[in-house]
């Protein structure tokens, strides 16, 4: 199929940089594309991130991420970047150091230590000569959609830097986009662990993933017996991998909550937790233990000014317990 340009649209043009077309097709997004053809063709013209992004379809703060982009690409400079009216006239300002980290996005964590912040241009260096780089980006790009600047520097701090292999690195983003945690911070988090504790084999990284699934999902049940509507906290969620390190069945903690509700009418993980320990020094590993306790505890209390009555030494155990939590 043959493609002709309609050369009666051509009575005005503007100058678009070849850099752009030769490197910048592939690795800058849509949205970056559509601000800078706006600001080339709009150049001199005063006008304010509002009006870019009516004009483009891009929200005002992917605006000012994409001016960014360019600006790093050496695309853009000061002087040919539209005068932008907004308070956040760090966008006019030469790039320097300090621009570059005001300038990142409020949702990104502050960049890893050794982490170098590439722009475009020197990542379209990188490609050139890493197969392996290039090779990344593309899966990645079929997992997590097109990639920004940001996500294409953390890929290259997870290989250079951390030197995670590239089937890991791949392995660790199919993850973390299963679970729906697609944020740049967190997949470095996971990614620093990992090199942290030379998990840098497909076998460990899917041994890795495994143990991670099965506290999720752990958690996951956790909350569903407990009637959560919101996730754990970072404290709560250190008290559900100590009961699961622990071996305590989803059935006894159910009922530890139960108790939990009775005496105290509210979930508190740190009462669970007591109740769970005492049973557990006490020897009751199933619900059936405990209930066998309270069982022969009621008779005892019952019985216990009847003549000849000798009482069973496990509800002695069990009475300490069953006084702290029962009544």
């Amino acid at each position: 199929m043959e493609f002709k340009v309609n050369c009666g649209i051509w009575g005005t043009m503007f100058g678009v940089p070849g850099i752009v077309a030769d490197n910048f097709l592939k690795l800058a997004t849509g949205g970056q594309i559509k601000v800078l053809l706006f600001l080339l063709r709009y150049s001199g013209k005063m006008c304010s991130l509002d009006e870019i992004s009516s004009n483009t379809g891009v929200q005002p703060d992917q605006v000012e991420e994409a001016i960014l982009f360019w600006q790093q690409a050496n695309v853009l400079t000061p002087q040919n970047i539209p005068e932008i009216t907004t308070a956040r006239t760090i966008m006019q300002q030469p790039l320097t150091t300090e621009n570059k980290a005001i300038s990142q996005p409020n949702n990104q964590e502050q960049i890893p230590d050794n982490k170098t912040n590439y722009s475009g241009s020197e990542i379209a260096e990188i490609m050139k000569d890493s197969r392996d780089i290039r090779e990344l980006f593309k899966i990645v790009e079929g997992i997590l959609g097109t990639l920004k600047n940001g996500q294409m520097n953390s890929i290259i701090w997870m290989y250079d830097h951390l030197g995670l292999k590239k089937e890991v690195i791949i392995t660790l983003i199919t993850y973390c986009s299963s679970i729906e945690k697609t944020n740049t911070a967190y997949i470095e988090k996971i990614a620093a662990d990992w090199a942290e504790n030379d998990i840098n084999s497909m076998s460990a990284a899917q041994d890795e993933i495994q143990r991670l699934t099965s506290s999720r999902d752990y958690a996951a049940s956790i909350m569903k017996l407990f009637e959560m509507t919101r996730r754990p906290t970072s404290k709560q969620f250190l008290f559900i991998q100590q009961w699961k390190n622990a071996g305590y069945e989803l059935e006894i903690i159910h009922y530890a909550y139960e108790k939990t509700l009775e005496q105290i009418n509210k979930l508190s993980f740190d009462y669970i937790n007591k109740i769970l320990i005492s049973w557990n020094e006490s020897g009751f590993k199933t619900v059936q233990d405990v209930k066998n306790a309270e069982s022969n505890f009621r008779k005892n209390k019952k019985d216990k000014n009847s003549q000849n009555n000798e009482i069973d030494p496990e509800i002695e155990k069990y009475k300490s317990v069953i006084n702290k939590f029962l009544y």
